[in-house]
């Protein structure tokens, strides 16, 4: 009954069933991938972010390379900001605006220097591609708690004087002239003193797993029932061959019985009887006018 499944036709039907099946598995998984590094990032949050701040010296280390586990750590440092070096990142969308950054090079006490994102601002009206105005930091000997968070990559695309197009801490250290601890920087928490005129704080993360599970499990049923679906072809296609094959016999059936009913209603050829020798000759006669 389902011997057709192995003709070229059914069983290219299958291949793309096993191809649509195969990338429905995989963009699954990296469904829940995502999802996994979601739920990192979420732990990350909850474990550092509110906690007490920790002694710049006790987490120095993370400055240099930043161990994953401890991003958005609050970190405590002292020291004077470098207001003349001060710089804003393009291109930094805040709850759907966009807008820019401003970090600002912090020198500590004991000579390291490290770069603090004191917040956001909204782009300007006043002249393109720049903020209208950018605050200062606080003068002098200043106390700050920021949240340890990771360099981030070189961009191909430039950015205007004084701009930085991403927080690429080697590259901002080249263009300062001198060191800074490139593996992270510190995102404001809070400041002492503070001043009146600040950026924009930066809002908390959000933990929200998102829909990356349901997603996932979108694309597994969608695989399964690619061969649900096929095999339901194949069930309707074998069910149809039977009743045409059934439908086929029953036409044999009564086209033979026609036939036997025909034959009955026929009346047998007689067979025609050997005239005799003498019918013949008279026959003879008949023909010659006696």
């Amino acid at each position: 009954m389902y011997r057709f499944l192995f003709s070229s036709k059914w069983l290219g039907y299958f291949l793309l069933a096993v191809i649509f099946a195969t990338a429905c598995v995989f963009l699954g998984r990296w469904q829940m991938d995502r999802r996994a590094e979601t739920l990192a990032e979420i732990n990350r949050i909850n474990s550092n972010y509110s906690a007490a701040p920790v002694p710049f010296d006790d987490i120095r280390q993370q400055f240099i390379k930043l161990d994953a586990e401890r991003e958005w750590t609050q970190v405590t440092l002292r020291g004077t900001y470098d207001t003349a070096n001060q710089r804003v990142v393009r291109n930094r969308p805040l709850n759907g605006q966009p807008g820019y950054e401003v970090v600002v090079p912090l020198k500590l006490a004991n000579g390291d220097t490290v770069v603090i994102d004191r917040g956001w601002l909204p782009i300007g009206n006043q002249t393109p591609g720049r903020p209208d105005s950018v605050p200062a930091p606080p003068e002098g000997t200043v106390t700050v708690v920021a949240r340890l968070k990771p360099a981030e990559p070189t961009l191909d695309r430039g950015a205007l004087e004084g701009q930085l197009a991403s927080i690429d801490l080697p590259a901002y250290s080249k263009e300062l002239g001198y060191p800074l601890m490139t593996g992270a920087y510190g995102q404001l928490a809070s400041e002492t003193p503070s001043v009146q005129t600040m950026p924009q704080a930066f809002p908390k993360p959000s933990t929200e797993e998102g829909t990356h599970l349901s997603y996932s499990l979108q694309w597994f049923a969608f695989g399964v029932l690619m061969f649900v679906a096929f095999g339901y072809a194949a069930r309707q296609q074998a069910r149809n061959a039977a009743m045409d094959a059934e439908d086929e016999t029953a036409e044999d059936g009564v086209l033979e019985a026609a036939g036997a009913v025909n034959r009955r209603r026929t009346p047998p050829t007689r067979k025609r009887r050997k005239p005799s020798a003498e019918e013949e000759e008279d026959a003879i006669l008949d023909a010659q006018g006696y």
